[in-house]
């Protein structure tokens, strides 16, 4: 077959045919170049599309943490409000105590001024 691609060359005028040799081999480095190309391309355009997946990756990873953060200090709010009720609380119930701690200590004088009347 490649005899019936190179007949039609039959004939022709040596610096011609030297001609077509050079335009041949410039047409077959020109492919391999197409080809190297071709494959950068593809390269380039898989590492795109992986650092595409990273990047959404990253986003997805972004917002589920930015939510967690959220979440956290939202408790982190309802602890302190709780750390607060609970302190007012305390303090409110050792005011009573000490209320009462002084009620019981008038209570016991009163009882004592009682006891001493009674043995008079």
């Amino acid at each position: 077959m490649s005899w019936a691609v190179e007949e039609w060359k039959e004939g022709l005028a040596p610096r011609v045919l030297q001609k077509i040799h050079e335009l041949e081999s410039q047409v077959d480095k020109l492919k391999k170049e197409r080809q190297q190309r071709q494959y950068q391309l593809e390269t380039l355009e898989a590492a795109l599309q992986k650092q595409k997946q990273k990047v959404e990756s990253e986003k997805n990873e972004s917002a589920i943490l930015k939510r967690e953060n959220q979440s956290l200090m939202e408790l982190c709010d309802n602890l302190e409000k709780a750390k607060q009720k609970i302190s007012h609380d305390l303090q409110m119930k050792e005011s009573q105590v000490n209320i009462q701690s002084g009620q019981l200590n008038s209570s016991k004088k009163d009882i004592e001024r009682l006891e001493q009347e009674l043995k008079r």
